[in-house]
């Protein structure tokens, strides 16, 4: 926990709430496990409070769609408040703002000097609105954009105009809307939400950007919510949107590397490098068959997730 007791910060003002920023600001936080991607509300204290040892790889502090306008600036210093008396966490923190020209810019430029990985850009229709938020977002900051309209969903790959671009999450109850369609299509094997996944899974990665699949509302419903995370690993996600540590601990236990997979990329590995050094890059063997250079590239894209 970050502080003993927060009683003390409810009901504060947000002038009140700047009378106690701290002077912490923790190091960068490096993003080797991207799989569950969790969303707080940061008018919630005591969620607040755990940032220092939430279970999620990913917390994503939420200023847009679930706060009500009158309560934004509110919310905007709680974030302040616990960022600048956070001396380490070992997850990596987003915080998501409000549209660009809707209060995002304000809300980058206020929080640029805390201690915090990246900015997430929502509802983001051309990459221009990228393009002007990294003129005023910290160069050590990562930016990530949520692809919620039909303009974005229409190109994909135009997104990547720096190399601070990283990830991107898909906002599917928002895209349907915009794309016109009803959200009960929204169900596994649906050949338009396959479509939809896949189109955003590969695009994101012909360009380096990693895609974090959608959240999934129904927060108690825990078998439903891992029927999913185990389709969408099978499309080749490894990162899924979550509610709350409920949801986070399944996809972590879903999106991870089995130590099978663990054991056979090692074994893969060492054996295709010890008959490249004979010059031999194809051959077969006892355990996994016929093992070339294809399928130790895999192995070393499985062993890289454990750097």
């Amino acid at each position: 926990m970050i502080f003993d007791n927060i009683e003390q910060f409810e009901n504060l003002t947000p002038s009140q709430i700047q009378k106690h920023f701290g002077t912490f600001k923790k190091e960068l936080t490096k993003l080797v496990k991207h799989r569950s991607n969790m969303m707080l509300n940061p008018l919630n204290l005591k969620h607040l409070n755990s940032l220092d040892e939430s279970i999620a790889d990913v917390v994503t502090l939420n200023l847009e769609d679930a706060i009500a306008p009158a309560r934004k600036k509110e919310a905007l210093y709680n974030i302040a408040l616990f960022l600048s008396n956070l001396k380490k966490s070992t997850s990596f923190i987003v915080i998501r703002t409000n549209p660009f020209c809707e209060g995002g810019k304000e809300e980058i430029e206020f929080l640029n000097d805390f201690g915090f990985d990246a900015i997430r850009l929502p509802k983001v229709t051309s990459p221009k609105e990228l393009e002007v938020a990294l003129k005023i977002l910290n160069f050590e900051k990562d930016l990530h954009f949520s692809l919620e309209t039909k303009e974005a969903f229409g190109c994909i790959k135009e997104f990547k105009i720096d190399n601070r671009i990283t990830t991107a999450n898909i906002g599917i109850l928002d895209l349907l809307a915009s794309l016109k369609l009803p959200q009960s299509i929204l169900q596994r094997a649906n050949p338009t939400i396959d479509y939809i996944l896949t189109k955003f899974l590969i695009e994101c990665k012909t360009v380096d950007i990693h895609p974090v699949s959608f959240m999934y509302q129904d927060y108690n419903n825990t078998d439903e919510f891992r029927k999913w995370c185990e389709y969408e690993k099978s499309f080749g996600f490894t990162s899924k949107a979550c509610m709350g540590p409920k949801q986070a601990i399944i996809a972590n236990e879903i999106f991870d590397t089995t130590k099978a997979e663990i054991q056979r990329a090692k074994y893969i590995k060492e054996i295709f490098e010890a008959h490249s050094s004979k010059g031999i890059n194809g051959f077969m063997d006892d355990k996994y068959g016929f093992i070339d250079e294809p399928i130790y590239r895999d192995a070393l894209n499985i062993l890289q997730l454990l750097d």
